[in-house]
């Protein structure tokens, strides 16, 4: 390898660092408005009436819109169509941000005044705010006949039989809170209809969503809006659908007054309104044999889902995949609800619905090996996949799983056998203080996975200029992840210029064919693909022109990275564009990627989840303040097969980065909420972990290559925070020596837990 695999300076990096990235706030437009939006502030009742005359009094008003203004449809819904875009007199609001009406102005003060004088009456009714309260279906949210709205199963084998002849039976509950995404760029937006076409600027992880919503919204062709992805400050999955819903108000208000108007949130309104990580209630009973084989499974797993769907029946797919976690388990009964409430949308949050399941599975291995008299390390490694077993679902894995190299790295970077005497000596000698080990080993379907396989496909774009600058346009979206990085590597790799004569154009809907969202750890995969797709070509346009040119074969031309050797002379990639361009060789081409056909009974959840897995193993050190009940992560070592790292430093900075944030979830945030209305409104209530809280990190990286993957990469942008909560959780439980049932793990709990008779 030239460069793939290699440590390689992000594309972006400079502009970033200089504050020259343009970012959707930055953007104004001649004539350009700004825009508000009115809530309901009730998380259940019925609209009897809007009234918009005083406000339209108010100085520098240009428009305000209702559900009227809207020419097409009014409703949002990925999978269902269940979310109002703006409530209509009649109608029910379902959660505290639900929108009432849209405000244009002439500057933001105006529209501030004019959203105070909007006056609306609403008819209040009791809300539904917990998965309890959802289950009994005695107050209906968004379903006429119930509450429970969507179910996903996998039967496979024989499971009660199982539990009859089993040696040891464990049985748990378990709890999950929200995740706030806390990206540091709040959700925005910049729309403008020039009368003919519909121009979107935001912030995003899927333009093409967006490009359908406001299309639809509108009433207008896709060939009429034209979607653009500015530089983008995080997502975390909170960027996938949810731009639509901000996109498309700022485009309603641009089209009926022909101006540009731009909607950037506050904190406040982006955590109101904006989707999380679900919450989840978890029923677990699992079978051993007394040798630790995991022989049998059935759980049982509620997700929260809020007032609207969202994207919570493709989550709950990926729950009920990575319920049994990382092992081979041939007996598994598993049923994945989810439930409406009168609270916030839950939606794409980094794991995707795996997490809460992952922490449930991980807390039932602990709790065998304790009662079989293992180590945590030893009934992992022995249910642990290799080449040739079955997933959970019945997936025969036939090539690139890492999992027993993960567990076999950390055991030996941590030195876990001395490392487990030392805490056995701390602890004897503090009394007020513990330490706990904790082990988690997980799994990752990369990919949409066999129910998304209509949007898993990438398109990619490249074109080699004569000066021998090469441009990029993919599928898929930089939102701060290093996308661009990788994918240019991919093309550098492939054609051999030097990465700093490589740009990677804003991904533009009118210039590259859907690509799905960037989710899903699939863009190296997906849009990699695409790219080198497309490079390849070119390479093989330029290589036919040099042999014919040179009188030469294929072997006799080498290259390296910035020169193109043929024979015993060198020429500079730049004088070989030239010279190919020059003689009308075709340096443009368009790269493609679809999934590999998965076969899947959606019916029984049996066969072939995902294209492929990665696999991670983290063992978490922590301290317990026995006292007030302070949890400290005091290091953590983590290992990831990912296939194969294309920019090593950026895969470093994944694990690093996804550790952070899953240890966020596991022990700081946590989103409060009084009668479904959210208080934790901001970053001075809702704490999420600082660099101060950030422990020291062993990275370790597994590269068993995927044949169908860019020069063998997987993907890791989503597992990098999966292992954390999980091992924290269970290293919690190792200190005080009671089980860690509910995440986040407040000091309230712990110190509950160590009174417990």
């Amino acid at each position: 390898m030239k460069i793939v695999g290699k440590i390689a300076q992000r594309i972006e990096a400079k502009e970033k660092a200089y504050g020259e990235s343009l970012y959707t706030p930055d953007l104004y437009f001649d004539r350009m408005l700004y825009a508000g939006v009115v809530y309901s502030n009730i998380p259940h009742g019925i609209l009897k009436s809007i009234d918009i005359t005083e406000a339209e009094k108010v100085p520098g008003v240009v428009k305000i819109a209702t559900y009227k203004d809207v020419p097409g449809t009014n409703k949002f819904g990925v999978i269902t169509k269940d979310m109002r875009f703006l409530i209509p007199i009649g109608e029910k609001i379902r959660f505290e941000h639900d929108s009432i009406a849209l405000i244009a102005g002439e500057t933001k003060e105006a529209v501030e005044e004019a959203i105070e004088k909007i006056h609306f009456e609403v008819e209040e009714l009791p809300g539904v705010f917990t998965i309890e309260d959802a289950i009994k279906d005695e107050i209906k949210v968004n379903n006429e006949k119930t509450n429970i709205a969507f179910h996903k199963k996998i039967r496979r084998g024989n499971v009660d039989e199982i539990f009859r002849n089993a040696d040891l039976i464990i049985e748990k509950e378990f709890e999950t809170d929200y995740q706030e995404q806390a990206y540091l760029e709040t959700q925005g937006v910049v729309a403008y209809y020039n009368g003919d076409v519909m121009k979107i600027y935001a912030s995003m992880q899927c333009p093409f969503y967006v490009q359908e919503d406001v299309s639809e919204i509108l009433n207008i062709s896709f060939n009429k809006v034209d979607v653009i992805q500015m530089e983008t400050g995080g997502g975390f999955g909170g960027k996938e659908d949810v731009p639509s819903y901000i996109a498309s108000k700022a485009a309603l208000l641009s089209y009926l007054t022909r101006r540009p108007v731009k909607l950037i949130y506050e904190r406040e309104h982006d955590i109101k309104e904006t989707s999380k990580r679900h919450p989840s209630k978890s029923y677990y009973k699992a079978a051993f044999k007394k040798d630790g084989t995991l022989i049998g499974l059935k759980s049982k797993t509620y997700l929260d889902m809020g007032a609207y769907s969202t994207l919570s029946p493709i989550v709950m797919y990926r729950t009920l995949t990575h319920s049994a976690g990382a092992y081979k388990v041939p007996n598994v009964y598993v049923d994945v609800y989810g439930v409406y409430t009168n609270k916030v949308p839950c939606g794409a949050f980094r794991g995707f619905g795996s997490p809460q399941v992952l922490f449930a599975i991980e807390s039932i291995m602990d709790e065998a090996a304790e009662k079989l008299n293992m180590d945590p390390w030893d009934i992992r490694y022995k249910n642990a996949l290799e080449v040739g077993d079955e997933t959970s679902t019945g997936h025969k894995l036939e090539y690139s799983v890492g999992a027993k190299k993960t567990l076999e790295n950390i055991k030996r970077l941590s030195n876990y056998d001395n490392l487990k005497k030392e805490i056995k000596e701390f602890n004897k000698s503090n009394k007020l203080k513990k330490r706990g080990l904790g082990w988690s080993h997980i799994i990752y379907g990369v990919s949409l996975g066999a129910g998304g396989q209509h949007l898993d496909a990438s398109n990619s774009e490249v074109h080699v200029f004569p000066d021998g600058t090469i441009n990029i346009m993919f599928g898929g979206t930089e939102i701060g992840q290093g996308a661009k990085t990788a994918i240019s590597m991919i093309v550098s790799e492939v054609l051999g210029q030097k990465l700093e004569k490589i740009n990677v154009l804003q991904t533009d809907t009118f210039i590259v064919q859907d690509s799905g969202p960037t989710v899903a750890s699939r863009t190296t995969v997906f849009s990699g693909n695409a790219a080198k797709d497309a490079a390849e070509k070119i390479k093989r346009n330029i290589i036919e022109f040099l042999c014919k040119k040179f009188d030469v074969e294929e072997k006799d031309i080498k290259i390296n990275l910035g020169i193109y050797k043929i024979k015993d002379k060198e020429y500079s990639f730049e004088e070989i564009a030239k010279m190919a361009n020059d003689a009308n060789v075709k340096l443009n081409e368009s790269g493609w990627f679809k999934s590999p056909k998965l076969n899947f009974d959606m019916e029984n959840g049996v066969g072939e989840a995902y294209i492929t897995y990665t696999y991670s193993t983290q063992l978490s050190l922590v301290e317990v303040d026995m006292l007030t009940g302070k949890v400290e992560v005091i290091k953590m070592w983590i290992s990831h097969d990912i296939g194969k790292a294309i920019n090593y430093d950026g895969v470093i900075g994944q694990i690093q980065g996804g550790a952070v944030q899953g240890m966020g979830h596991a022990i700081m945030e946590e989103i409060k909420q009084v009668n479904g209305k959210i208080i934790t409104s901001n970053f001075n209530n809702y704490v999420i972990p600082t660099i101060k809280d950030i422990p020291e990190i062993i990275p370790n990286i597994v590269e068993e290559e995927f044949p169908y993957g860019p020069f063998g990469a997987k993907g890791i942008g989503e597992p990098s925070l999966m292992s954390a909560p999980p091992s924290i959780a269970n290293a919690v439980s190792n200190a005080i020596k009671k089980r860690i049932s509910r995440i986040p793990i407040t000091m309230e709990n712990v110190i509950s837990l160590i009174n417990e008779k």
